[in-house]
Parts: structure tokens; sequence; C-alpha cells
């Protein structure tokens, strides 16, 4: 069997494994408010740790990243939808990227 190929099985094996497990142990509901509390924001802290060095870095200048970033999270906390949002910090990075 090729190298890749048992590579590929293994990595298969552990995702499998990372999410079945939690359904095969955990029989009932979780009743420790911390834990439930930690289990509610994992998938936005995940989503933010893979999306953030993205957003920051995929620019000509770091600045304009940083600048894009800022803008996203104001106009966001101003209730600002996805559009605005992404909108309001693409505008952010052009025009930062032109008088950089």
């Amino acid at each position: 069997m090729p190298a890749s190929l048992v590579y590929i099985l293994v990595i298969a094996l552990v995702t499998f494994l990372v999410r079945a497990l939690p359904f095969l142990l955990i029989r009932r509901p979780i009743q420790n408010p911390r834990l439930r509390a930690f289990l509610d924001v994992v998938p936005y802290a995940t989503l933010a740790a893979m999306a953030f060095p993205d957003m920051v870095f995929s620019t000509g200048h770091l600045a304009s990243g940083l600048l894009g970033f800022v803008t996203a999270v104001v106009v966001a906390f101003l209730d600002g939808g996805l559009i605005k949002v992404a909108g309001a910090a693409c505008l952010m990075v052009l025009l930062a990227e032109l008088l950089i």
C-alpha cells in the first residue's frame, strides 16, 4: 500500500474519532454551566483563529490589513450586517492601499 494512502486513511480515522468520540462518550446533556459556556464559544474562537491571519496578511501591507480588520469590527459592533461589514472593510483596505 502506498504511503500516501496510509496517510490519508490515518487522517480520515483521526478526523472521524475526533467527531464521533463526544457522541459515544457523552450520553446525557452537559449540566456544568462553565463547560457549556466554553463549548458555546469554541466554534467562534476556532473560526476567528483561522480567519484572522488571512484577513490581516492577505493585503499588500500589514497596516492596511489591520485597518480593514478594525473597520470590520467597528461596523459589526454598530450592528452592521455581513454585507456592510465586508464592504466597509474592503473599502478601508482599498483606501489604505492607495494611500500607502
